[in-house]
């Protein structure tokens, strides 16, 4: 079995070790834009030895940020400071990733540090739009439900961006459709309550996350690996997305062109008890993994090197991103091959450091 320092190969990048770091919102930017920011927070990781670096949940419009603080690459103006990033990521030996988002009915809400609740248009917000016109709580909008010819614009939009990607110089394309976001906000029951073609069966209610998937797959080369974030359930079973359905969804994509299927959970819906401890959502990968016969990623509360190697080692997941973890240490990857005995490369620069 391998290691978590073994590479990993999909389609036609090879990772040099199997630790990633997780997309994770920095709600830091203006109009969408990168900046040195985020130059300097993810190229550090890059520097501390991750072998894929996935930036944050990137909006392909506007309406579909998390916050006006969000990422953005809904116009060809936002390459160019990606070339940038991909640049220094591709100079420290780290593969370049880019999570693909649309927030759905959870958009236009305050950058987390300057409050809760929502951006009113007249202070720079939106009206949000979902699959139906359902708030997420009592303290969120009733979104706008959306019509065919929107949810098309949005499958069209996820192309566009995708070809944008490319041009950017990213590796590896993930789509977001986690954590009761506009995907899975058609995926679950409790958000989706269409009596269309997109809503009701499953085969309904997981119709616009091929067509995304169908449609990037147009544009994102055959040789470059495609991911997909799923919330594998809502912990709110059997009404909700389920595991199983996870499973079976997972199956269908790997056949339209995904490569691995990213493990989160939850965010439906709020108030459901989510039993959050070491590593917690780790037996989700393995089910999809083990189900649906896919590589996965596992991620959540993987904080250690030993525990991280056990789930590469023991066949629960292909590949462990790490989140908090990586901001309370951005050389990670070089503090865990020491700890677990590997020599790995450091760059030259702190190559004076690597022993103690």
């Amino acid at each position: 079995m391998p290691n978590l320092f073994d590479p990993l190969t999909l389609r036609g990048l090879t990772l040099k070790n199997r630790i990633a770091v997780s997309p994770m919102c920095q709600y830091s930017y203006e109009d969408g834009f990168s900046n040195d920011w985020q130059l300097v927070h993810l190229g550090g990781r890059a520097v501390g030895g991750a072998g894929l670096v996935i930036v944050e949940a990137t909006a392909v419009e506007a309406e579909g940020r998390i916050s006006p603080g969000d990422l953005g690459l809904w116009k060809d103006e936002h390459i160019e400071n990606l070339t940038r990033l991909t640049r220094f990521l591709h100079s420290q030996g780290a593969a370049a990733g880019i999570q693909l988002a649309h927030a759905g009915r959870k958009a236009s809400t305050p950058i987390p540090w300057k409050g809760s609740g929502l951006v009113a248009p007249k202070d720079g917000g939106w009206t949000p739009f979902a699959p139906s016109a359902i708030a997420f709580d009592e303290h969120s909008a009733v979104p706008q439900a959306l019509d065919k010819a929107g949810i098309q614009r949005v499958v069209q939009k996820f192309k566009e961006a995708s070809a944008r990607a490319l041009k950017a110089g990213f590796d590896v394309i993930e789509i977001h459709g986690a954590h009761g976001y506009l995907i899975h906000e058609f995926l679950s029951p409790f958000s989706n309550q269409r009596t269309d073609e997109y809503g009701g069966s499953f085969e309904n209610r997981t119709r616009l996350i091929k067509e995304v998937v169908s449609a990037v797959r147009q544009v994102w080369p055959a040789d470059k690996p495609l991911f997909v974030r799923l919330s594998t359930t809502d912990w709110k079973e059997p009404e909700g997305w389920t595991a199983d359905q996870s499973v079976a969804l997972a199956k269908e994509l790997k056949g339209l062109g995904v490569d691995l299927i990213d493990c989160s959970s939850g965010g439906a819906i709020p108030g459901v008890k989510i039993p959050i401890a070491s590593g917690y959502q780790t037996p989700l990968a393995a089910k999809v993994k083990k189900e649906a016969e896919i590589p996965v990623a596992a991620v959540g509360m993987i904080t250690g090197a030993a525990q991280a190697d056990h789930i590469v080692h023991n066949g629960q997941a292909d590949l462990v991103l790490l989140a908090r973890e990586f901001l309370r240490d951005p050389y990670f990857p070089l503090n865990a091959a020491r700890e677990l005995g590997k020599d790995i490369a450091w760059p030259v620069q702190y190559d004076r450091a690597k022993k103690k």
